[in-house]
């Protein structure tokens, strides 16, 4: 018996008024994998290195602050 047809075995052993807990946890492992594309992992670098040369810009302030300021350039 396959892992596959064994898990379907034991979900039709789960009592009805537990079976939503099943579906919530078989829905979040078929969560696409998150990995990072190669245009992320370059831009990640790229932050890592302005973290460790001081470069770059810091900015402090509310997020309402920070849109408005990306709007004017």
């Amino acid at each position: 018996m396959s892992n596959r047809d064994f898990a379907k075995t034991l979900i039709d052993q789960v009592p009805e008024n537990k079976l939503l807990y099943a579906v919530y946890f078989l829905q979040g492992m078929i969560v696409p994998d998150e990995t990072p594309n190669s245009e992320t992992l370059k831009a990640i670098a790229e932050v890592d290195q302005m973290i460790q040369n001081g470069s770059g810009e810091h900015f402090t302030g509310s997020t309402a602050d920070f849109f408005t300021m990306l709007n004017e350039d």
